[in-house]
């Protein structure tokens, strides 16, 4: 069972992951797009000043994509928005304790100062803490999505039709791969060993539906016998034809 089963889109905590990841996504991407427009050099460890920030062309370049990568997620689901976000603030925080070290060096590539550790470490934990709410705690209550998942308990939100009929397209899964191979012409001896196993039991299937529809209606013998046409079904003793009078 998939996650997204038990944080459908309109829970509230699907909502929180989403807005947050969304946002905080749109923040990176104008923060790189403004750095892109002022046309600082790729590479350079002394960098100019955006919003605040220091930034070269390759921290303004990161930024757009890790700002499209946060608002695919929060597009995608709460699920994956969630993950998504908890990952990328672990890091924006590893990346502040790294380029902490590497001030006033080569090394610095992002053109990092000290502005940038300070709000990299603080959007780590921000990041985290939105990635993870909800989610890793000691005081979870019960009915708590994560939990209910983690305990393989069925969610509440789906309709036990929804859960049956899901079990059932997993279980064709197999079947429709064995038939799109048959169809295009090159199917295993497995496959086509499996698919006609399913021709006989879909034919002994209806062949014993067709003998207990004819039993509940109350069917002759004879048309207990002709079960077997499937056109018998369509037949009943008022369509009997009359029988002919002689001719005088």
């Amino acid at each position: 069972m998939r996650m997204d089963r038990y944080l459908p889109p309109d829970h509230p905590l699907s909502r929180f992951y989403r807005m947050a990841a969304a946002v905080f996504g749109a923040c990176l991407m104008a923060f790189g797009v403004l750095g892109v427009a002022n046309r600082v050099p790729l590479f350079t460890t002394s960098g100019i000043d955006i919003l605040g920030l220091s930034s070269n062309g390759l921290l303004a370049v990161v930024s757009i994509v890790v700002g499209a990568i946060l608002v695919c997620a929060a597009a995608w689901g709460g699920p994956v928005a969630s993950t998504t976000t908890a990952v990328i603030g672990v890091l924006f925080f590893l990346s502040g304790l790294i380029n902490l070290g590497l001030l006033n060096t080569p090394w610095n590539l992002f053109a990092f100062k000290l502005q940038n550790v300070v709000f990299s470490l603080v959007a780590g934990l921000v990041l985290m803490f939105f990635g993870f709410y909800g989610r890793v705690s000691g005081g979870l209550p019960p009915d708590n999505p994560f939990v209910r998942y983690r305990h393989h308990e069925p969610p509440d939100e789906v309709p036990e039709q929804r859960l049956a009929d899901e079990q059932r397209i997993d279980e064709l899964t197999p079947l429709a791969r064995d038939e799109v191979a048959m169809a295009e012409g090159h199917p295993t001896r497995e496959q086509a060993r499996r698919l006609r196993a399913e021709a006989v039991r879909h034919m002994e299937e209806e062949r014993r539906r067709a003998y207990a529809h004819y039993l509940d209606t109350g069917a002759s013998p004879e048309q207990q016998v002709s079960a077997q046409n499937l056109w018998a079904d369509f037949e009943t003793p008022d369509q009997a034809r009359p029988a002919r009078e002689p001719e005088s």
